[in-house]
């Protein structure tokens, strides 16, 4: 099952782990969470309605402003940006991405030998993966 396409943004991506962290959240409360000197106010105000027409995000009044949670959840977006990587830099191929990220890090024996775990898992299930790690 291939997962669905959310290419985010740096600043939708940033907004979205401000909300998974803390649940929901005003437009003033995500502006300072990331951090009021980098991004005008109007800024994060607009970007939230833009992920709200997107159904990145919702809104709830509470008195005279508006409380926004996610309706995106963080692994569908990681999933989705794994795939997206895949496809575009290493035209599909998971071997080619995979050999590029051993490549560019160091890599511990614990997580290769967890890599070889999951690895060996996939191959012993008959059943399509789940995702999640």
């Amino acid at each position: 099952m291939r997962p669905a396409k959310l290419r985010l943004g740096d600043l939708q991506l940033r907004i979205l782990r401000v909300l998974w962290q803390q649940g929901e959240c005003g437009v003033t409360e995500v502006h300072q969470a990331l951090g009021a000197a980098r991004y005008a106010y109007t800024t994060v105000a607009t970007m939230l309605r833009k992920m709200e027409a997107r159904k990145l995000v919702a809104h709830r009044p509470d008195g005279r402003r508006f409380v926004y949670f996610p309706l995106v959840k963080e692994d569908a977006v990681a999933r989705s940006a794994a795939a997206e990587f895949v496809d575009r830099i290493f035209k599909g191929s998971l071997t080619a991405a995979v050999c590029q990220l051993l490549d560019s890090r160091d890599v511990s024996r614990e997580e290769l030998e967890a890599l070889e775990r999951l690895i060996a898992e996939r191959k012993d299930t008959e059943t399509p993966h789940q995702p999640g790690c």
